[in-house]
C-alpha cells in the first residue's frame, strides 16, 4: 500500500487542528467596548480591501484561464492544466484569507489577555499565526491529494512510467495559479501596508510628534489593517506556494531520475510528517512573566526545533524503507535543507535583531542624523547577504553530491541530483505548519500593541504587547529570510522541472548551455536585471500610495479643529479607502511583468535563453531579497531599540533620525523584498507551463 494515503490524513488532520486553535481563540474574552471598536474598524478594512483586491484577480485569473483553456484544445497543454491553474490560485488565496480572518479577530483578544500576563498574550498570538500556518500546509496538500488521486485514476491505463510523467507534469501546472494569486496578495498587501505606515509615521511621528499607534493619527487604522492584509494574508499565499512548490516539483524531477511513484511519494509523505511534527512543537511554546527578548525568541525557537528533530528522525526509515539502502544519500539531503533552513534563519536574527551588535552598531548611527543612518542600513544588508548565500549554496553542494549528482544534462544521475536539492527543499518547508506560526504571529502582536494604546490599557499591558511585539519583528525577519531561502532552492528545483519538462515535450533537443551561447548569455543579463525592475515598481508605487497618505493626514490634522488635543475623532476610513485603491491600482504592472517576461524572452530567446534568464533572476532575486529583507528589518528595531530608552529613547534628535531610517525600510522588507521570492518562482512555473509554446515557436 503506497504511503501517499498520508497527505490527505494528515491535511485533515492539520486543518481540524487550525480549526481548534481558531475556536479556542475565538471563546477567549476581546476586552471593553472600545477593545472591541477598534477591532472592528481593522476587521471591516481588511475585509473591504480583501473584496477589491480578490474581485480584480478574479479577471486576471479568467483571462488566464481562456489563455490555457485555448492552449489545451490546440494540443499544446492537457486539458487538466487550465483548471489546476483555478484551484491553485483558488487555495492560495483562501489560505491568506482565512489567516488574515483569525488573525483580525485575534488582535484585541491578545491585547487583553496581556492583561493577565505575557504568557496569556504570547498564547494568543502564537494560536493564531499556528492558524495561519496549519491552513496553509493544510490546503496545500489537500490540493496536491486531490489531483495526484485524479490523475493517477484517469491516466491508470497508462503504463507506470508514461502515468507518472503524465501525473506530475499536470501537477506541476497548478503551482503556476499559486504563484500568480501569491504575488497579488503579496504586492497588494504590500504596497497598502507600507504606504499606510509610512504615511503614519511621517506626519505622526515626525512631523506631530505623537506615538506611533496613538488614536489621533487618521492613519493608525490603515496601518493595522496593512498589517494583516500584507504580513498574514500576503505571506500565508506566498508561502503555500513555496510549499506546494517545492513538493510537486520534486515529485517531477523523480521521475526524471527514474525512481517512480516511490520517489514521487517520498515528498508528498515528507510534507504529511512536517504536519504532525509541527503540532507536536506548538506544545512546547510558553514564557514566564517578565521575559527577556531572548527568553521569548527561544520559547519560539523551543517549538521550531522539536519539530525539526522529529522530521529528521522520521525521514530516515521513510529514505531507507521507501527507496532502499543505496539510495540514503537522500536522507541526507533533506538533512541539509533543515539545516539550511534554521542556519539561515539565525543569520537573519543576528543581523536584525536588537539584541546582537549589528543593530546596536546602526541605531548608534542615528546620533549623526538620518544620514548615516541610511548609510549604515544599507551596509548591514549588502554584509547580511553573505552568509545565507554560502549557507544555500553548499546545502546544493551537499545535496546534489550525496544524492549521486554526476554527469551531464539529461543523465539519471545528474537527476537524481537535482532530485536530491528538490528534497532538501521540500525537507526546508516540511517544517513550515510552526515556522509560519512564528512569523504570522508578528502582525497580530503589534496590531495588540495598537489596541493597548488606542484603548488607553495600563502601562504594563504596553509593556508586555512592546515586548510581544519587539519579538514579532524579530520573527517577521526570520521569516522572510526563510522564506527567501526556500524560495531558491525550490526555484533550482523549478529550473530543473522545466529542463525535464522539455525534455519529455521533445527528447531529441539538445541543450547549450555554456555562458558563452550568446541567448544564454542574454538570458543571464535580463534575468539578473529583472528582480531590480521589479523592486523598482513595487518601491515607486509605495512611495505614490503613501504620499495620498501624507496628504490626507496633514490635510485632517489642519482641518478637524481639536483632533490633535484629542477632542475630534479623525476620518480613519478615508486612510483605508485611498490605501485600498492605490494598492489595486499599483500591483498590476510589477504582476503584469512577472508573467510576460519569461513567455517573451522565451519566444525571442528559445529554451536555451530562458535557462539563462531563470538562473540570472534566481542569483539576483535571492541576493537582492535578502538584503533589503535585512535592511528594512535591522532599521525597524534600531528604532525599537532606541525607543525602548537607548541614546535618548522616544521624542531624541536620534529617534526621529531612526524613525527615517525605518521609514525607508518599509518597504523594501515588507513590500519588494518578501516579493521577490514570489517572482523567482513564477517566472519557473510560467516557463513550464508554456514550455510547450517555447519549443515550437521562438526566433534563436
Amino acid at each position: 500500500m503506497s504511503l501517499t494515503f498520508l497527505a490527505p490524513v494528515g491535511a485533515v488532520i492539520a486543518l481540524l487542528y487550525a480549526a481548534f486553535l481558531a475556536g479556542r481563540i475565538l471563546r477567549s474574552p476581546e476586552g471593553n467596548e472600545k477593545m472591541k471598536s477598534i477591532s472592528m474598524a481593522v476587521r471591516k478594512g481588511a475585509n473591504a480591501y480583501l473584496k477589491r483586491q480578490y474581485t480584480g484577480v478574479i479577471i486576471f485569473f479568467a483571462v488566464m484561464f481562456v489563455i490555457l483553456l485555448c492552449l489545451a484544445l490546440t494540443g499544446f497543454l492537457t486539458i487538466f492544466v487550465p483548471f489546476a491553474f483555478l484551484t491553485g490560485g483558488f487555495f492560495s488565496g483562501l489560505s491568506g484569507f482565512i489567516g488574515m480572518k483569525i488573525a483580525t479577530s485575534a488582535n484585541a483578544r491578545t491585547a487583553n489577555a496581556a492583561q493577565t500576563s505575557l504568557n496569556a498574550g504570547l498564547k494568543i498570538a502564537f494560536s493564531s499565526g499556528a492558524v495561519m500556518g496549519f491552513v496553509v500546509v493544510g490546503l496545500g496538500l489537500i490540493d496536491i491529494s486531490f489531483w495526484y488521486y485524479f490523475l493517477k485514476w484517469f491516466y491508470r491505463a497508462l503504463p507506470e512510467a508514461e502515468q507518472i510523467q503524465s501525473i506530475t507534469s499536470a501537477m506541476l501546472t497548478f503551482g503556476m495559479g499559486a504563484s500568480s494569486m501569491a504575488l497579488f496578495a503579496r504586492v497588494g498587501g504590500g504596497i497598502f501596508t507600507k504606504a499606510a505606515d509610512v504615511g503614519a509615521d511621517l506626519v505622526g511621528k515626525v512631523e506631530a510628534g505623537i506615538p506611533e499607534d496613538d488614536p489621533r493619527n487618521p492613519a493608525v487604522i490603515a496601518d493595522n489593517v496593512g498589517d494583516n492584509v500584507g504580513d498574514v494574508a500576503g505571506m500565508g499565499a506566498d508561502l503555500y506556494e513555496s510549499y506546494v512548490g517545492s513538493i510537486i516539483s520534486t515529485a517531477a524531477l523523480a521521475v526524471a531520475a527514474g525512481l517512480g511513484f516511490s520517489g514521487v511519494t517520498i515528498p508528498i509523505v515528507m510534507a504529511a510528517i512536517g504536519i504532525l511534527s509541527s503540532i507536536v512543537g506548538t506544545f512546547f511554546v510558553s514564557t514566564k512573566e517578565g521575559a527577556s527578548q531572548k527568553n521569548l525568541l527561544s520559547a519560539l525557537r523551543r517549538g521550531t526545533w522539536i519539530s525539526g528533530v522529529i522530521v529528521a528522525i522520521a525521514a530516515f526509515p521513510l529514505i531507507y524503507f521507501g527507496l532502499g539502502s543505496d539510495k540514503i544519500g537522500f536522507y541526507i539531503a533533506i538533512l541539509t535543507g533543515l539545516i539550511a533552513g534554521i542556519l539561515i534563519g539565525l543569520t537573519t536574527e543576528y543581523f536584525t535583531s536588537d539584541t546582537y551588535k549589528p543593530t546596536q552598531n546602526l541605531a548608534k548611527t542615528s546620533l549623526t542624523g538620518p544620514a548615516t543612518v541610511i548609510i549604515g542600513g544599507l551596509s548591514l544588508g549588502m554584509l547580511s547577504t553573505v552568509l545565507p548565500v554560502v549557507i544555500v549554496s553548499v546545502s546544493i553542494l551537499i545535496s546534489y553530491s550525496v544524492s549521486g549528482g554526476s554527469g551531464s544534462i539529461g543523465d539519471a544521475t545528474f537527476n537524481q541530483g537535482l532530485y536530491g536539492v528538490g528534497l532538501s527543499a521540500v525537507g526546508m518547508l516540511s517544517t513550515l505548519g510552526i515556522t509560519l506560526a512564528t512569523d504570522a504571529y508578528g502582525p497580530v502582536a503589534d496590531n495588540a500593541g495598537g489596541i493597548a494604546e488606542m484603548a488607553g490599557l495600563g502601562e504594563n499591558v504596553r509593556e508586555r504587547t512592546d515586548a510581544l511585539d519587539s519579538l514579532g519583528n524579530t520573527t517577521a525577519a526570520t521569516g522572510k529570510g526563510f522564506a527567501i531561502g526556500s524560495a531558491a532552492l525550490t526555484a533550482l528545483a523549478l529550473i530543473a522541472s522545466f529542463i525535464a519538462e522539455v525534455q519529455i515535450i521533445d527528447p531529441d533537443f539538445s541543450f547549450e548551455l555554456s555562458i558563452i551561447n550568446p541567448p544564454v548569455l542574454i538570458g543571464l543579463f535580463v534575468g539578473g536585471v529583472l528582480p531590480f525592475l521589479f523592486a523598482s515598481l513595487t518601491m515607486d508605487a509605495v512611495g505614490r500610495a503613501a504620499q495620498s497618505i501624507v496628504v490626507e493626514v496633514r490635510r485632517q490634522f489642519r482641518e478637524i479643529k481639536g483632533l490633535l488635543e484629542g477632542s475630534e475623532e479623525p476620518d480613519y476610513a478615508t486612510c483605508v479607502d485611498i490605501c485600498t485603491k492605490s494598492a489595486q491600482k499599483e500591483m498590476l504592472p510589477p504582476a503584469i511583468l512577472a508573467v510576460i517576461a519569461p513567455i517573451l524572452i522565451g519566444l525571442i530567446l528559445g529554451v536555451n535563453g530562458i535557462c539563462g534568464m531563470l538562473g540570472g533572476a534566481t542569483v539576483s532575486g535571492f541576493i537582492l531579497a535578502v538584503m533589503m529583507a535585512n535592511s528594512g528589518g535591522a532599521w525597524d528595531n534600531a528604532k525599537k531599540y532606541i525607543e525602548g530608552g537607548a541614546h535618548g529613547g522616544k521624542g531624541s534628535e536620534a529617534h526621529k533620525a531612526a524613525v527615517v531610517g525605518d521609514t525607508v525600510g518599509d518597504p523594501f522588507k515588507d513590500t519588494s523584498g518578501p516579493s521577490i521570492n514570489i517572482l523567482i518562482k513564477l517566472l519557473s512555473m510560467v516557463s513550464i507551463v508554456f514550455a510547450s509554446v517555447i519549443v515550437s515557436y521562438h526566433i534563436f
